[in-house]
């Protein structure tokens, strides 16, 4: 009879939550908004308002470095633009993705590690899309960070398999089959709209949340840092 008091859910960390339970919030509220259950008419355009306020737009930090001047609703949206997706499509495999991922490293990480993890590789990804002179279409949605999060869950089998004696390179079948598909998705935009269609860019920013989420891994793993620098003296 013990079974019937378990959890009908497998308990997540609290860490991870902390960062669903945001994106779950606005899109119960969004989705509200359009189906007319609150806020009026005027709500049926809230998520248009709410992609125009929290999205990442790479001409927009372009601007503020050429001149200089960094005001404060450019700086959070590096972090912010996960937050907030074009449609519930996105936002529940998204969710979906993160509650899963976010178990695995919630149990590996500390709770402050998965956060760093997170949010270094979402602003990483938007430095990154930014950098790339054709992208002008804005940056939204929680792919790139979950991809760190991937990144994350990618060093730990990692070495899981070089514990175990196995080929390392098992580790990263999940994120090549990943962005194999996105890549292949990119060319086809890229043949269709041209090289200024920034959608067809979205990959590279989530290749860049994933590369920082694997190599933050080295430093907040347990036992990373040292382990770090047992390597480098070894060599």
């Amino acid at each position: 009879m013990t079974h019937l008091n378990e959890a009908p859910i497998n308990p997540l960390p609290a860490v991870t939550w902390a960062l669903a339970l945001p994106m779950i919030a606005m899109e119960v509220v969004l989705n509200a908004g359009a189906s007319g259950i609150v806020g009026g008419p005027a709500a049926i355009g809230w998520r248009v308002q709410a992609m125009q306020d929290f999205a990442f737009a790479p001409d927009y930090l372009r601007q503020m470095i050429s001149f200089q001047q960094y005001p404060l609703d450019g700086l959070y949206r590096p972090f912010t633009y996960s937050f907030v997706h074009p449609d519930v499509t996105q936002a529940v495999f998204v969710i979906v993705i993160l509650l899963a991922l976010g178990k695995f490293v919630g149990e590996v990480f500390q709770w402050w590690a998965v956060l760093l993890v997170f949010f270094a590789s979402s602003a990483v990804a938007a430095l990154a899309y930014t950098a790339i002179p054709f992208t002008h279409g804005p940056l939204i949605g929680g792919y790139p960070a979950v991809y760190g999060l991937i990144g994350a869950f990618t060093y730990v089998n990692w070495m899981l398999q070089a514990g175990q004696g196995a080929q390392r390179l098992r580790a990263f079948r999940l994120i090549g089959f990943l962005l194999g598909i996105r890549i292949i998705f990119g060319a086809v935009s890229l043949m269709t709209y041209g090289v200024a269609q920034g959608a067809s860019w979205d990959w590279t920013a989530e290749f860049a949340g994933f590369v920082t989420g694997f190599g933050l891994s080295f430093l907040v793993s347990p036992g990373g840092w040292r382990r770090l620098l047992g390597r480098l003296r070894q060599r």
